[in-house]
């Protein structure tokens, strides 16, 4: 049982279900104009060596986020969408 102003834990598939920031478009994140995070730093530079590309740092959380979708599509990495 859940304490009182406890967050309920959910797996990835119900994240999905209901509806996750991964399902959110960047230009509606509330911290999308703060610097990108470490893991979409790693992961950008990841792929844009992959692509041949090369890639700012000074990119803001749903800029990195566009970004990384844009290389993905052109390494092959995309992820199948779920439906």
């Amino acid at each position: 049982m859940q304490a009182c102003g406890e967050e309920k834990m959910v797996d990835r598939q119900t994240q999905e279900e209901e509806g996750s920031n991964k399902k959110k478009d960047p230009d509606d994140w509330t911290t999308g104009d703060e610097p990108m995070t470490g893991a979409q730093r790693s992961y950008m530079h990841t792929l844009a060596e992959e692509a041949r590309e090369e890639v700012s740092d000074d990119l803001t959380k749903a800029e990195a986020s566009k970004k990384i979708d844009e290389l993905q599509e052109k390494t092959g990495r995309k992820p199948p969408n779920r439906t």
